[in-house]
This record gives structure tokens, C-alpha cells and sequence, in this order.
């Protein structure tokens, strides 16, 4: 499968455009060959360690930022932005 698609049609963002940075990230992900440094990975390739784990850190989004999120964001409801359930209690 060689399709060559555009960015805005994998990133789903209305009015994306192209940039040599998201072609730089394709390209590093296209050809990125799997580690084996530790045995994790010979088992399930899609684990995480949770000693990889960035720290959970609060950024302010600017509101150009903001209003890009709203106006894509597939589900609202009462004003709010609507995500599937993850957890189940």
C-alpha cells in the first residue's frame, strides 16, 4: 500500500497544510525500526513502561489554539466537548 495521502486527510484538521516539520515526523516514523533494549519489547511492542511516562503538566492553549480544537472536535453536547468512556467503575 503506497497510497500517498494528504496531511489534511490524516490528520482529520480542517484546513490543515503541509510543513517540512509534519514531513520530517513521517518520515522519522516511516522509518523507525523497533529497539531492543530491554525485554519488553520481545514481548508485546505495545506496552509502555510507566518509568517512560512524561510528567503530567498543565499548558494553556492559546485561542486561536482553542477555537481549532472546538471547531474539529467530533462530539458536543450542552457546550462541552464530549469523549468516549475509557474507565468503567
Amino acid at each position: 500500500m503506497s497510497k500517498t495521502m494528504t496531511i489534511d486527510i490524516l490528520s482529520s484538521i480542517k484546513g490543515a497544510q503541509p510543513s517540512e516539520s509534519v514531513n520530517q515526523l513521517f518520515d522519522v516514523i516511516k522509518n523507525a525500526i523497533p529497539s531492543n533494549e530491554n525485554s519488553l519489547n520481545n514481548v508485546n511492542r505495545n506496552c509502555v513502561s510507566v518509568n517512560n511516562l512524561r510528567e503530567d503538566v498543565v499548558i494553556e492553549s492559546s485561542a486561536l489554539e482553542k477555537q481549532l480544537i472546538i471547531e474539529n472536535f467530533p462530539n458536543k453536547k450542552n457546550g462541552f466537548l464530549v469523549v468516549a468512556k475509557v474507565i468503567e467503575g
